[in-house]
This record gives C-alpha cells, sequence and structure tokens, in this order.
C-alpha cells in the first residue's frame, strides 16, 4: 500500500471516530425567569445543545459556532404548557367529523385514548404555538344526551402532546384518567351528583378485585364488573397512584366529596374546573390536592358555581395550593397568559401566575424533570418575548421547541398579510406577481 493512500485511510478514520459538533444555540441578554432555584436573572445568557438546555447564566462565554438570539431588554420564560385542552382533537365544533375527543356509550370509559386521534396538523396547533405554547394536555370530554348518545362518567385518557413538527409529537400516553362528578357526573349517571360518585367508586372497587382475582375472572369464575376489562386495566395505575385523576368538579362540598374518595382509595387527585375550591382551600393543600381553573369564572354559571371568584387563584395560592390555569378553550388555548395576567391583577404573585402556566402544569403530570423551568438538563422549550408575557398587548419574538426554533405563521397571521393590504383591487393570488 502506498504511504499516499495509507494517509488517505488513516484520514478518513479519523473522520469517522471524530465527535461530531453539536448545533449549539444561545439566548444572549434578557431577563430570564427559570423557575428554578436560581430564580430571574438579568442580562443572562441561555446555552442550548441537542435540544436542551446545558447552561443558564450570567456572563457566559457563547462559542463561536453558535447560533445566537438577541434578547436585550426582552423577557424569556418557558413554554407555556396548557394543562386542558382539546388540541388536535377538535377542529370545527359543529363538524362531528372534526371531533374526536368525546367519550360517548357504555362499552369503554377509562380506556378510551384520545392520543390516537391527535392531529399535529390542526391549523389550532400552530395558533397557538405561535403565541407561546409549546406543550400540552389533550383531554377527553363526555358526550351528553342532549347531544347524541351520552357518555360516562369515566371519559378515558389524557395525553401529553408537543406542538412542534415531526411525527414525534406525542410525549406521553395515559398521562391521566378524566372523570366526573357533580352536576355534570350526575348528568351522566342518571341525574343525581351521589349516583355519579356512585359509578366511580364501584368502578375503583371492582379494578381492585380484578386486580385480585384475574386468573379467577379469565376463567369465568368471577362475578361480572360495572365497567370492562379494557377498562379495568387502564385503571390499575390510578390505583397504584402513578396515574393522576383530572376529576371535573366545582361545588365546594362535591370538592371534598372527591378529597374523601381520594384518601380512600389513594388517588393522585386533580381537580380540574374547581369555581368554587377557594371555599375548600386548607384541605386541598392539605391534601396535596392540585387544582385546574379558570381565573376568569367570577359568575355563577351554574349551581355549582354560585360562589365564584376573581380571587380564587389568590386565595388557593395563599393557601399553598398547586395551581394551574386552563379554562378548556380549546380554539383559545393561547389565551393562557391572559389566564395567568387576571389572576394577578386579583391578587396573585406576579411569579406564581406565570408558574401556573408553565412549570406547575409539567409537575402535576409527573413531567416537571423535563418540561416547565430553564435549567440545565431541561428540554428546551423557551419563549422571548418582547415584554411582560403576562400582558395583553406582549407578543413571542421567538418560539423554541426541543431546542428548534419554530416557525412564526399561523393560518391567522396568514390571512392577516393576505388581506393587509386593502388598497389593492386585484384578487390576492394575484398579488405579488
Amino acid at each position: 500500500m502506498s504511504r499516499r493512500i495509507a494517509m488517505a485511510l488513516a484520514a478518513a478514520a479519523t473522520l469517522l471516530i471524530a465527535p461530531v459538533q453539536a448545533d449549539v444555540i444561545a439566548i444572549s441578554g434578557g431577563t430570564v425567569h427559570t423557575l428554578s432555584d436560581t430564580g430571574t436573572i438579568e442580562d443572562a445568557v441561555i446555552l442550548i445543545e441537542d435540544g436542551q438546555i446545558t447552561r443558564v447564566g450570567r456572563g457566559l462565554r457563547i462559542p463561536d459556532a453558535a447560533t445566537v438570539i438577541d434578547a436585550t431588554g426582552k423577557v424569556v420564560t418557558p413554554g407555556l404548557f396548557a394543562a386542558h385542552t382539546q388540541l388536535g382533537l377538535v377542529e370545527v365544533n359543529a363538524v362531528s367529523d372534526t371531533v374526536d375527543g368525546q367519550q360517548r356509550g357504555t362499552e369503554f370509559g377509562a380506556a378510551f385514548e384520545v392520543a390516537d386521534a391527535y392531529n399535529p396538523a390542526s391549523t389550532l396547533v400552530a395558533v397557538s404555538r405561535v403565541e407561546g405554547v409549546t406543550r400540552a394536555a389533550i383531554v377527553p370530554s363526555p358526550g351528553f344526551a342532549w347531544n347524541g348518545t351520552p357518555g360516562g362518567v369515566v371519559s378515558g385518557q389524557a395525553a401529553v402532546v408537543h406542538l412542534g413538527e415531526g411525527d414525534d409529537f406525542l410525549v406521553l400516553r395515559k398521562a391521566a384518567v378524566v372523570a366526573h362528578l357533580g352536576a355534570n357526573g350526575g348528568a351522566l349517571a342518571g341525574g343525581s351528583r351521589a349516583g355519579a360518585l356512585l359509578a366511580l367508586t364501584t368502578a375503583f372497587e371492582d379494578a381492585i378485585d380484578y386486580a385480585r382475582f384475574r386468573d379467577a375472572y379469565d376463567a369465568g369464575a368471577r362475578r361480572a364488573y360495572s365497567v370492562s376489562r379494557a377498562d379495568l386495566e387502564a385503571l390499575q395505575s390510578v390505583l397504584t397512584g402513578d396515574t393522576p385523576v383530572y376529576l371535573s368538579v366545582d361545588r365546594a362540598s362535591d370538592i371534598r366529596v372527591a378529597i374523601d374518595m381520594a384518601d380512600r382509595f389513594g388517588l393522585k387527585l386533580v381537580i380540574v374546573g374547581g369555581a368554587e375550591a377557594w371555599k375548600v382551600a386548607d384541605r386541598l393543600a392539605a391534601s396535596n390536592t392540585a387544582v385546574i381553573v379558570s381565573p376568569l369564572n367570577n359568575l355563577p354559571g351554574s349551581f355549582d358555581s354560585l360562589s365564584s371568584t376573581l380571587e380564587n387563584a389568590r386565595a388557593l395560592q395563599e393557601a399553598g395550593v398547586r395551581l394551574a390555569f386552563g379554562d378548556g378553550d380549546t380554539h383559545n388555548a393561547r389565551n393562557l397568559t391572559q389566564l395567568a395576567g387576571n389572576a394577578v391583577a386579583h391578587g396573585l404573585p406576579w411569579i406564581d401566575g406565570l408558574r401556573a402556566i408553565t412549570a406547575t402544569p409539567a409537575d402535576v403530570l409527573g413531567l416537571g424533570d423535563k418540561f416547565g423551568r430553564l435549567a440545565p438538563g431541561m428540554v428546551a422549550d423557551v419563549v422571548v418575548w418582547d415584554g411582560d408575557p403576562l400582558e395583553l398587548t406582549s407578543y413571542p419574538v421567538e418560539v423554541l421547541i426541543d431546542g428548534a426554533v419554530v416557525e412564526g405563521d399561523s393560518r391567522q397571521t396568514l390571512l392577516r398579510d393576505r388581506y393587509r393590504d386593502l388598497t389593492d383591487a386585484r384578487p390576492p393570488a394575484y398579488r405579488n406577481r
């Protein structure tokens, strides 16, 4: 072998074994709200490599080859985490073909998984993404008798998705099991909230019995259960405390009943709605029960919410309740910052308002070690804002999901740009030619 060939082969081998230089992104100069133990850092640098945050601090050296995002004079936060939506499950409410999140019938309840119906190409995903929503819990909802076949007290399993590009959008299956008590639960169980509680507790008791006598059940030597085998299997992780229960309930007395039920079965409980949660804030805090509320609820929309108040969030926070925001409005999931801003306007500390739409939803769903904070080792979901993110007039300048800068276009921005110039008489399709 000639010396020249040997040198060429050695050089090729060196290239094969040499480490590939990862792409590095640096976000520099902003006021960074880390929501970690580090707190808020002025004039900070965030270094991102391979989709993860590697360092956060002041005066950090930025690698020469890094892509730099100048955040001078801007505010930097974790990506928003929508705690309760049907993004990708509903496109047009009035068109049944585009509504995939409703559980109906009695064959399957807890086993109903909406993850398999998620559409990452939904126009609503991009609308939310460009306004800072990077992760979302997508939840099933019950069908009611007045709108077709009714569903059951247990609506199925929520999932967590990211709103970025690509086919790996599913972050977590079986993120929570969704159930209903109160007036809505009563409507699903024949007309009484007591019936809803009985249906739910019976399902849990049957799931416990099934786990103990599975072989006998398989052999046909066990009594019939109130729910299907698939539902019994789906409830096992709930009874071990590994999967939380998203329990939709508003009235204070129903929340007390829910806490007692959770204590009885050892459930990890998350109250969704909680219009009157402030009245039982101490019990919620003592039981470590998280609450997902809408800070805009202050009118008695039903007999279950007669004591609604704009100070609900403040009262819960002061009692030490883990607090997240969400109002179930899928078409406006992007309005999380408005929910938080209104809570702050009525007494909630600003940083707790931000935490309720970032870190706490991640914590509630068992994902707090990956999302919701800006710290080394966390997934790089980052939003750079042109002002206070909880102010109505502020808007994201850059949105990163998994360390990748996402496109700033949505159906709404495209329509805006298409019809912005009304002085041109030509049809939009013929402009700019």
